[in-house]
């Protein structure tokens, strides 16, 4: 039933206009923003549109997938705080934070001998959102739940989705010259050949120094056909104290203050980047989601305990509550049971040290490896049962 609700869902979400094919991804060649000016140079020209959002005033360039990364870093002159990256799959967004309330005055495109999109500002508010027709010629479709992959029964490999928080413009956490981003993603590469090793599939949601929107990181997952999804983070917390391994659920409220702390960290990009829920503003969408969860999230949180149990079985240092919930848009999927795993804690000494160390690294992978294969086995005796 709930396949089907969500398939005639998908079905019936709306037209959107049909975005012109290109042979390849596009790619940045510069990134200019002034007070009231911004210049992107691409290597073609692509579908886009321009607006400004509020709370925080912000100026928002959407186009077709393109590579924010491949810019060379002298080529990019931006003043103010900004982001870049996906925000669901085919679709790219730069934000550019803005000093106080402007409206798009005029923006065009310019193509020929390279492409160019110029957007001037000026002061003063005017419309909002991506209801204002300010220059685009397809607008990114919404993210809508699709047909769930059939649940896996025990019959066929995992596909694991593995999240290395963070990326490219949002380093995460820093400490001794060392970001949590690239941290996370040597280790999500360690963990991936572990359990390719014992014959599952897995995808990362980035596979470089790049920034991906929490939303396109389910994307990613999904896409895969992915059993279930891990988002690896190792993050610093205001006044220490916090160590150890901690494996988070979503939850409609956060259950500590560790976890609001976190959760808000994390959601920032997201804001800024006016990333919106699929099911904000939408009373079917809601339905249909707390439909697909109904099913999701207990098989997340048996993921959970798994993880723990194959975490606590490895003898790695936990944090005194284990287990939390919080709010946290990455585990926000309603179609793949998703975690959080915080590995440690990068404002904790001796977990710095040992998420360095190669050695902690690799119990810590096996330990999870354990932990997904136990909730794999019980998770398919639990699907095996419900289809008697």
């Amino acid at each position: 039933m709930i396949r089907a609700l969500l398939f005639l869902f998908a079905m019936c979400a709306g037209t959107v206009a049909a975005a012109q094919e290109f042979n390849a991804r596009a790619t940045v060649e510069a990134i200019r923003a002034e007070e009231d000016r911004l210049a992107v140079v691409l290597s073609q020209p692509v579908p886009w549109r321009v607006f400004v959002e509020a709370d925080p005033w912000r100026l928002v360039l959407d186009t077709s997938e393109v590579d924010w990364s491949s810019a060379d870093p002298t080529a990019v002159v931006v003043e103010t705080d900004w982001r870049a990256g996906r925000i669901r799959a085919g679709w790219s967004r730069l934000m550019v934070e803005l000093p106080g309330p402007m409206q798009v005055s005029q923006a065009w495109m310019e193509t020929g001998d390279g492409t160019t999109i110029t957007v001037e500002l000026e002061e003063g508010a005017g419309p909002t959102g991506p209801l204002n027709p300010q220059t685009w010629e397809a607008a990114p479709p919404e993210e809508v739940p699709t047909t769930p992959r059939p649940r896996q029964t025990g019959d066929r490999p995992l596909v694991v989705a593995l999240d290395p928080g963070h990326g490219g413009v949002d380093p995460g956490a820093e400490r001794n010259g060392l970001t949590e981003a690239a941290l996370m993603l040597r280790f999500a590469r360690e963990l991936s050949e572990v359990l390719t090793r014992r014959g599952h599939d897995v995808v990362l949601t980035r596979e470089g120094d790049e920034f991906v929107g929490l939303r396109g990181r389910s994307t990613v997952a999904r896409a895969a056909g992915a059993d279930l999804m891990i988002s690896l983070h190792a993050d610093a917390v205001a006044g220490g104290g916090a160590e150890g391994a901690t494996v988070y659920t979503l939850s409609p409220g956060n259950d500590s203050a560790l976890a609001a702390e976190i959760a808000q960290r994390h959601a920032r990009d997201d804001l800024l980047l006016g990333v919106e829920d699929v099911e904000a503003g939408d009373e079917i969408a809601r339905i249909l989601v707390e439909l697909a969860r109904a099913e999701t999230a207990p098989r997340a949180n048996a993921l959970a305990d798994a993880l723990v149990g194959g975490l606590n079985g490895a003898a790695i240092r936990l944090h005194k509550r284990p287990r939390l919930g919080g709010k946290f848009t990455v585990l926000k999927a309603p179609d793949i049971p998703s975690v959080l795993l915080e590995l440690g804690f990068m404002s904790n000494p001796r977990d710095l040290d040992n998420i360095a160390s190669v050695d902690w690294r690799s119990r810590m992978a096996v330990a999870i490896a354990d932990g997904i294969e136990a909730w794999a086995e019980a998770d398919a005796a639990e699907a095996l049962r419900l289809r008697r």
